[in-house]
């Protein structure tokens, strides 16, 4: 029960806190948007990890090397937690590397959050909308071509299965991003993260969670029949290593 009071009340302070720090970052972008996008990440980055620690979060990390440094990628994840984004882009904004993701439409107007998700590049999907949709992975193509990663969930829902390895089949049309662009694709396997929420709701309970960092998938070398599949090929690859 104390867990979840502490993250409650952080989450609290932390919205108040971001309505003036959200002022002065759009004012910086007026000027630098360089700059205010290295704001948001540093400060998003920092909220997201101290969650983690309040949550009791203990993390296991394999994998780090197959990120690669100098270039954009499409970073592929399983989902099956709501503190998936958390860990992952706790992780990822630690490398000062500007980070942006899909998330479905609902989020963008949620208070305070959905106006940090903006600064931060995310994309907000009408899943029902399928021209919204091309215009969501149209945009993404351009920002990973001007040095943005994107973090995508391609089962499209988080899994609620016992199973870590069950998964709901890619949607294909969202591996585009990595195809059109010419980037990598970076498989993502999160082990046991709905132990941490989900399975004691509403309760937070600290636990081990595993998040692995597959062999990058280079798309310029696929040929074309191989790009048409690569959500299965990226879901077999996350599947092998859970």
């Amino acid at each position: 029960m104390l867990r979840i009071i502490i993250a409650f009340i952080f989450l609290l302070l932390f919205l108040i806190v971001s309505i003036p720090l959200i002022g002065i970052d759009y004012a910086i972008r007026l000027f630098s948007k360089e700059k205010s996008d290295m704001m948001a990440l540093v400060i998003v980055t920092w909220a997201f990890r101290v969650l983690t620690v309040i949550a009791g979060i203990k993390m296991v990390t394999e994998g780090q090397e197959n990120i690669p440094d100098d270039e954009a990628v499409l970073f592929v994840s399983n989902h099956r937690s709501i503190f998936d984004i958390v860990i992952l882009y706790g992780f990822l904004g630690k490398k000062k590397k500007l980070t942006g993701f899909v998330a479905k439409k609902e989020t963008r107007n949620l208070p305070v959050i959905g106006w940090w998700m903006r600064l931060l590049h995310c994309k907000f999907l009408d899943r029902r909308d399928l021209r919204q949709g091309m215009q969501v992975i149209l945009e993404c193509i351009e920002d990973v071509k001007n040095g943005i990663n994107i973090v995508i969930y391609p089962e499209g829902t988080r899994g609620k299965g016992s199973d870590e390895k069950e998964m709901a089949p890619f949607k294909e049309g969202s591996l585009k991003i990595a195809v059109k662009s010419g980037s990598k694709v970076v498989p993502v396997a999160m082990s046991n993260t709905r132990a941490v929420f989900e399975e004691h709701l509403p309760l937070l309970k600290g636990n081990t969670v595993r998040m692995t960092f597959g062999r990058a998938i280079d798309t310029k070398e696929l040929s074309k029949e191989e790009q048409k599949h690569l959500g299965e090929m990226t879901r077999d690859r996350i599947a092998q290593m859970l």
